[in-house]
Order: C-alpha cells, then structure tokens, then sequence
C-alpha cells in the first residue's frame, strides 16, 4: 500500500498534469482520481469484490460530471469579483503546507474561531494536519474573521487562503 506522502505526490502530479483520471491498483488497493475543473475526487478501495462493480460505474458518472463544470464558469466571477472590491482591507491566513484543515482542536470542541471573532497576531486560528503531526495556525494580524474559506476536514494545499481578516 503507498504511503500517505506518496498519494500527495501522486496528487500534485496528477493535479498539476491535463490527465483528468487516474485509477492505481496494487495488492487488492484501489487509488481512484478523477479531475474536474476546479474540484479533485480521490477515493480509495480496498475490498476485492467492489472493485468489478467500479469500473462499471465511472461512464455514467463521467457523463453527469460534465454539466456541473459548465455550470461553476459563469458563476465564478461574482464570487471572485467581491473580495476584490474589498481585497485591500482583507488579509488572507493561508496555510504553510498541504495537509488537513481544522477548525477545532478536537471533534468535541468547539472551533478556534468563527466569522466575526476578534484575533490577535498570536491567536490560533485552525489546525493543519500533515503526517500526524498537528501544526497551529496562527492569525499574525490583529483584526476580524471575515470568511472561513474551507471546511472542516478539507484537505488543504500549501499557500491556500484559509480565512479572510478585516484587519485593524
């Protein structure tokens, strides 16, 4: 089975290249990647007999996949346009590597911050996972949660704006 640092290298590769699917089996493994527009699925399968029924479905969910890229394009520009009408009093916390986003030290607990929190230069903002080692992120600005731009558990890659912060 590869090793977590090798899919990431599969990713940025696959991410970074014009191929739109990417399927990797080995010992019984399945490593499923299909990329669409601005969205990457990766899907992983271990058992044996779910693998027959895969291949079988890919056709039709290709065919539905399609329609949602022609759909993202024209509604792109109105969400880009408004940070930029307000992009000079916004700071963006991005994350310093590729790993896993989160808004909380823990499932039980409630996020570090929401939109609207106050932050200082030193406040915690989120959690970014990568290789089991749980790194804190900081805000550096002093100012407010404006957006939180990823979900809990998202898969983040390196220099991606996590929050927008109306900075003071």
């Amino acid at each position: 089975m590869l090793k977590i640092q090798e899919i990431r290298e599969i990713i940025k590769l696959i991410d970074q290249s014009n191929i739109d699917e990417f399927t990797y089996e080995n010992e019984g493994s399945k490593i499923k990647m299909k990329k669409h527009a601005a969205q990457t699925v990766v899907s992983t399968q271990v058992a044996a007999p779910a693998l027959q029924a895969a291949p079988q479905q890919p056709a039709p969910q290709a065919a539905q996949a399609q329609p949602p890229q022609q759909a993202p394009i024209p509604a792109a520009p109105t969400p880009q346009a408004e940070p930029k009408q307000e992009d000079a009093n916004l700071h963006k916390i991005t994350s310093p590597m590729v790993g896993t986003f989160y808004a909380s030290p823990s499932p039980d607990q409630a996020a570090y911050v929401q939109e609207g929190d106050k932050v200082g230069e030193n406040s915690v903002v989120c959690i970014v996972e990568a290789m089991k080692l749980f790194n804190e992120i900081e805000a550096e600005v002093k100012g407010e949660i404006v957006e939180v731009l990823v979900d809990n558990g998202q898969l983040v890659e390196y220099g991606q704006p996590l929050f927008l912060v109306k900075t003071v």
